[in-house]
């Protein structure tokens, strides 16, 4: 009797992975770069060198396609930030802080806020992006705890790591009309310093 061997299927399956990788990518690329209304699934199925039918077979819809980008970098971010502290919390605050800021001023956070002012006028995108994004936030504030040590049972720390989120998000949102690095290090370092201060 026919049928498809297991060697058979696993390629097909890392093929359909990787379809849907460079699907993610290219989604991302195309807001960061287009915004909202220049990014439709046809020009990101170009971008990955995939037909249209084959973006809409793993992302039905739009929606299903950018949520999905947004959180499949966010992950990778996190991972990313993870892996240049293996051993968990640092003795350097300045490095994770640096880190942290990091994540707000690459293209996934250009890409995020497309999605965000896209999800304030589309009713059908905002429930997902919230829930996204608080799943994002909860995890970089995880992060952020574990590697700067902090001991949120502490008054005042849960509001201190939040703090530092919200100054790097500020921070991406300068970034992205003028690339101010040497303001941006001495910001850095003035909260690196508070941090020692106030989690010491």
């Amino acid at each position: 009797m026919g049928g498809v061997s297991t060697a058979e299927r696993a390629p097909k399956q890392d093929r359909s992975r990787a379809t849907r990788q460079r699907l993610l990518e290219a989604a991302v690329a195309c807001l960061a770069e287009r915004g909202w209304a220049g990014s439709t699934v046809a020009v990101v199925a170009e971008r990955a060198g995939v037909s249209r039918g084959a973006a809409q077979h793993h992302f039905p819809t739009r929606e299903d396609l950018f949520t999905a980008a947004v959180e499949f970098v966010a992950e990778e971010r996190s991972n990313a930030i993870r892996a240049l502290f293996p051993d968990g919390a640092a003795a350097d605050r300045r490095a994770v802080v640096s880190a942290l800021v990091d994540l707000f001023t690459g293209p996934l956070f250009r890409a995020a806020l497309h999605l965000w002012v896209a999800a304030s006028d589309e009713d059908q995108l905002r429930p997902r992006v919230t829930e996204l994004e608080a799943r994002v936030g909860r995890e970089t504030h995880r992060i952020a705890v574990d590697l700067l040590s902090a001991d949120e049972s502490r008054p005042g720390t849960r509001e201190t790591v939040q703090g530092l989120l919200d100054m790097a998000r500020g921070l991406g949102l300068a970034n992205l009309l003028t690339d101010d690095k040497a303001r941006r290090e001495r910001v850095v370092t003035q909260w690196a310093a508070l941090l020692d201060e106030v989690l010491a």
